[in-house]
């Protein structure tokens, strides 16, 4: 019996970093058998502004989740995010190889490369091109063109690109803890493996990844990615907010912020005859047991959410509108809008996006897993999952994401048709 494959995940973001380790069995789901998140430092907005910080946080991220796995990390996949992530959508068409007009993995692998040929500038690399569809002669619409008939082929791809700069800086990071790196991946695309579901990517949806220091945007039409964006504000726009409205620390209006966004506990009561009925919830906060170091006394749910949360949430929205807007795919997502991401906990956000967006909104919380779900639940680990489930699904290939975007072959006679596999969508 072969022994399952071990799977690290490192997610780097603004407020924190997790490292999850799963046990990637090869027909079953992947087994989280070690999760560790550890606050953020030397990052700001996605990008590594310290590496010695961040290199000192990585390390004990990782440290923590070895030994909860009790395996040792030598390679992971790791999430890349910031505002120099941009996107655009190309083609390429080649001529089919073959006389008998049969169309091979080589002619995929030469369309796809005719594709990467876009015009960059000089601190720019490609970090994923990704097979839209493919159009064989006057037939659109094909998935899988291998072994179908034809003299012409043509490929529509999304491609994501990076900033050199800020994919060598989580390259060093990674490489001063002793990692190899695996795949580096969008972390908005990390997301949709973890919350879309096959039929709202194959209709449309807009996954909206709520992070600490930016919100990542990704447009899905029939069933893959059209649209990628990073808007420069997160999480911690909210955090800031309140710390200025109440002239407190930023802990405390953090601690503040998380209280807001649980679920409210309604008090139950007996009446005169003895039947249950819901009290009346109280606006006032309960700031006892929050260990706040300043003395506030009175604070009103309702003022903090209508007065200092809401106006900030409906700017991101409305910056998120936008974005649909602008790329013209706005009304190609019947299945609405998916938010992710620790921001997604936000209290109000549901509501509120509805309104703003004029779309179905629902909350994506991560899942695809066995083992240590209750650890990774929530949707600030939908990233995070997202990695153990992208590297689970491609496991048997010797080609991934790289860094760069150069496409690595290994054996292409004999692997080429798995390749072809994990390219499409």
């Amino acid at each position: 019996m072969p022994k399952d494959k071990i799977i690290t995940a490192v997610d780097i973001g603004s407020s924190k970093i997790t490292t999850v380790i799963a046990l990637s069995p090869e027909n079953s789901l992947p087994n989280i058998i070690g999760v560790s998140t550890v606050p953020s430092r030397g990052l700001k907005k996605g990008q590594v502004v310290d590496i010695e910080e961040a290199v000192l946080a990585l390390t004990q991220s990782l440290e923590a989740a070895e030994r909860m796995a009790g395996y040792s990390v030598g390679s992971a996949f790791v999430t890349t995010d910031g505002t120099h992530i941009e996107s655009q959508n190309s083609k390429g068409v080649v001529a089919v190889g073959s006389p008998s007009g049969e169309i091979s993995q080589e002619d995929v692998m030469r369309v796809v490369e005719a594709a990467r040929a876009i015009s960059l500038p000089s601190s720019k690399e490609i970090l994923h091109v990704i097979p839209r569809y493919f159009v064989i002669d006057s037939q659109s619409g094909i998935k899988d063109p291998i072994g179908m008939n034809g003299v012409r082929l043509e490929v529509e791809t999304h491609i994501i690109t990076g900033a050199t700069t800020a994919l060598r800086n989580i390259a060093k990071c990674a490489s001063l803890v002793g990692v190899d790196i695996e795949g580096m991946v969008f972390a908005g695309l990390a997301s949709a493996y973890s919350v879309l579901s096959d039929t709202e990517r194959e209709l449309g949806v807009v996954l909206v990844d709520f992070g600490g220091g930016t919100t990542d945007i990704t447009i899905f039409t029939d069933g893959s990615p059209v649209k990628s964006a990073v808007l420069p504000i997160g999480a911690k726009n909210i955090t800031n907010d309140l710390a200025i409205g109440l002239r407190i620390s930023l802990d405390s209006a953090e601690k503040i912020k998380l209280a807001l966004s649980q679920a409210p506990k309604v008090a139950i009561e007996m009446d005169e005859e003895g039947n249950a009925q819901d009290k009346k919830e109280s606006d006032k906060l309960d700031l006892a047991g929050l260990s706040i170091e300043e003395d506030l006394r009175n604070v009103s749910k309702k003022t903090l959410t209508d007065g200092i949360i809401k106006p900030r949430l409906r700017e991101i929205l409305n910056m998120v509108k936008l974005e649909i807007q602008k790329s013209n795919y706005g009304g190609l997502t019947p299945s609405g809008v998916v938010i992710t991401g620790g921001g997604g906990q936000t209290a109000g956000i549901v509501d509120l996006a509805k309104q703003e967006l004029g779309m179905p909104v629902r909350i994506g919380n991560p899942r695809g897993a066995t083992g240590l779900i209750d650890e990774i639940a929530s949707p600030s680990f939908a990233s995070s999952l997202g990695l153990i489930i992208y590297g689970h699904e491609f496991q048997t290939d010797d080609v991934r994401l790289p860094l760069v975007g150069r496409i690595q072959i290994k054996g292409a006679l004999t692997r080429g048709v798995s390749w072809i596999k994990s390219i499409l969508p």
